[in-house]
């Protein structure tokens, strides 16, 4: 992914509320399914890992980021973005 690209969706992000968090039991099948399926509806969301989070941020993002086959955008303190473009029905018209 190019550095527009990047910044065009860390700007997409900005106005958006984490939708997950990561917390003391970790990242689960379970958390993994759900941040999948959201994956393929939004295409971009936000998580945050939680002070109790056997995880930080970092090490979240790209855990999930592997198993959900995304990218990660941002990780800026304790929440990250993660991004998958949906083929079918594209959400965000990304610069080239």
């Amino acid at each position: 992914m190019k550095g527009k690209q990047r910044a065009y969706l860390r700007g997409q992000a900005n106005q958006m509320d984490p939708l997950f968090q990561i917390g003391k039991n970790g990242i689960t099948d379970n958390v993994i399914e759900q941040v999948d399926e959201t994956l393929e509806a939004r295409e971009l969301i936000k998580l945050r890992a939680l002070e109790n989070s056997l995880y930080t941020a970092k090490e979240a993002a790209y855990e999930l980021a592997e198993s959900c086959d995304a990218e990660v955008i941002q990780t800026i303190g304790n929440v990250f973005v993660l991004y998958r473009r949906n083929d079918e029905d594209p959400k965000y018209n990304l610069p080239s």
